[in-house]
């Protein structure tokens, strides 16, 4: 299934992630962005002055759910806006289409930090060094009075950088701790969380995996296995795609086969790996839920998204075809997609942006 988002051929397992934004000139909401300042000044009369907490937008969502396409939609309105990565398997170099990353030309010019920038043989990046480095640049976009944007899924790295003091000896999301989520945060955080029901989300993932092996992920892990890794792999072996293959890569090195048609054994391990892929990410969503659902019970001020409606809709956009009648079909309803994006995900976003912005 070739999705409306835009006319680019995506490469990815979570392609959804990689929606061109949209362009349309007039919005309801106009986007107003008051550079952030680092200092508070108050007169005398007033409590000591106290370190001034840096706003940025946390975008979170579970894989798939569209954190991508939304975070470069709020970039490219927000001007001075710059994202920084916290999806744990791309901040890694390498596997590039099997970990989605977007590309430089999908960026539209928003500049991005800690994508692809950890080389995986010095060792998995833990909660720890991302809120190092996650800080470092922070402070840095600030200084420069702009605004950041944190985009990922993975809700450890987000709960290690916003925090105001961590604990990496503790895991805040093992079901077994109460109270372990902590509310004092070091940054004035706005939380976008985009949502989509989880049946919806799961049929979204599962027709994704298809598309996502028709775009070159398989070839991409044939070629990493060839070069001597596989799932033992620091980090960037754990990225969904590499372990499900791994026996099949045991069994079928890469390079066997010369390319020809694969027997029904061979058939069969590889149908047995796509399948473990498609149910592991939809297992990865409902992981990902339960965590911001912890985070929202403990206290977080998550503001909630429905991206629902448009997934539904963007699912029943036809593939590109070159008779007439099916393209201005195609046509009718991607422009729907693109009404029902803007209406239930971008405009409420823009309005709670804004709002925060100005507080």
């Amino acid at each position: 299934m070739t999705l409306p988002f835009s006319n680019i051929q995506f490469h990815s397992h979570y392609i959804c992630h990689k929606i061109a934004p949209l362009h349309r000139p007039s919005l309801i909401v106009k986007p107003v962005f008051r550079r952030p300042n680092r200092v508070v000044r108050m007169d005398s009369s007033e409590r000591p002055s106290r370190r001034h907490k840096d706003k940025i937008v946390v975008v979170m969502g579970a894989t798939g759910c569209g954190k991508s396409k939304l975070s470069i939609d709020l970039a490219t309105r927000f001007q001075y806006s710059e994202i920084i990565n916290s999806d744990k398997m791309q901040v890694y170099k390498g596997l590039d289409v099997t970990t989605n990353k977007i590309s430089i030309h999908e960026r539209l010019g928003v500049d991005h930090h800690l994508l692809g920038v950890f080389d995986p043989e010095d060792g998995e990046v833990s909660p720890s060094k991302f809120r190092l480095t996650a800080g470092l640049a922070i402070s840095d976009i600030v200084s420069r009075q702009r605004l950041p944007l944190i985009v990922g899924g993975s809700n450890s790295f987000i709960h290690a950088l916003v925090v105001d003091r961590f604990n990496p000896g503790i895991d805040v999301f093992d079901e077994s701790l109460n109270n372990a989520v902590s509310t004092q945060l070091r940054y004035n955080c706005c939380f976008l969380w985009v949502d989509v029901s989880l049946p919806v989300l799961c049929d979204y993932l599962c027709e994704r995996v298809d598309e996502m092996l028709d775009s070159g992920m398989f070839e991409e892990l044939s070629e990493f296995y060839r070069s001597g890794n596989s799932a033992s792999q620091p980090g960037i072996g754990k990225a969904i795609g590499v372990p499900e293959f791994d026996q099949y890569f045991k069994k079928y090195p890469p390079g066997t086969g010369g390319g020809g048609a694969w027997d029904s054994v061979r058939r069969g391990a590889y149908e047995e790996a796509v399948r473990e892929i498609k149910e592991n990410t939809c297992q990865l969503a409902k992981r990902q839920l339960g965590k911001i659902m912890k985070l929202k019970g403990a206290g977080w001020d998550l503001q909630r998204v429905d991206a629902t409606e448009a997934f539904r809709v963007a699912m029943e956009v036809a593939p590109p075809s070159f008779d007439n009648k099916k393209k201005k079909k195609r046509k009718k309803k991607k422009k729907r997609w693109i009404e029902v994006w803007e209406r239930d995900v971008l405009e409420p976003s823009m309005k709670i942006v804004n709002r925060f912005l100005e507080e």
